[in-house]
């Protein structure tokens, strides 16, 4: 925080003998601490122009009271051209290197769980080959299931069909009797199997 001002020759030369202030018969006390002021340099690596002469803003405050006070013809603002608020330099504590060491191990920790959110989904094999190898393997088992499925529903209708036909010999002497009623228990079988056959696709379809 800034609390002192670098006095520009303005100020510097009303303190001189001979100088502005010289006739406003300033306090010996105000004067003489500025004149302290004044003559104490201080070596500031921040200012361009070298060494600097500092006076404080109380001083400052003092001066500007008693010229009001005074009702003198001289303005502060005039005495203080030329002259700059000093901002030291400001230093830096070290940082703690326990502190920095943890900081850069959350820093890395953080990363990592980043790198595997994103790449979470990624997979070391072709997505390409790996999806055309997925769509065959559906399409070989649905083609396999879908054979399986037509051919029990031949064997079933077949047997039922067979079955009818030797059973009622023992009610029906006529042979046209005979197919007839094979054929009527071969149709009822197969609509069973059809409709089974239509609920189990739907509910393959459903999951998919």
């Amino acid at each position: 925080m800034a609390s002192c001002l670098v006095a520009g020759e303005r100020l510097v030369r009303a303190l001189r003998p001979g100088g502005e202030l010289e006739p406003q018969q300033l306090p010996p006390k105000l004067r003489a601490e500025l004149e302290a002021s004044l003559g104490k340099k201080h070596k500031g690596s921040d200012l361009p122009s070298g060494p600097a002469r500092l006076v404080p803003f109380h001083l400052i405050r003092d001066l500007h009271q008693y010229l009001r006070e005074s009702g003198s013809a001289l303005y502060l603002h005039e005495l203080l051209q030329g002259s700059e608020i000093y901002l030291p330099e400001v230093v830096k504590p070290p940082r703690n290197p326990e502190l920095v060491a943890r900081l850069e191990k959350i820093k890395i920790q953080l990363a990592n769980e980043e790198y595997k959110r994103i790449t979470r989904n990624v997979t070391c094999q072709d997505s390409r080959h790996g999806a055309a190898l997925s769509e065959l393997g559906k399409q070989v088992r649905s083609v396999k299931t879908l054979v399986i499925t037509i051919f029990n529903f031949i064997v079933t209708v077949a047997a039922a069909f067979i079955c009818t036909y030797l059973g009622s010999q023992y009610i029906f002497t006529e042979m046209p009797s005979r197919i007839l009623a094979a054929l009527i228990v071969a149709s009822v079988v197969g609509l069973a199997e059809l409709y089974v056959m239509v609920r189990v696709m739907e509910g393959e379809l459903g999951e998919l």
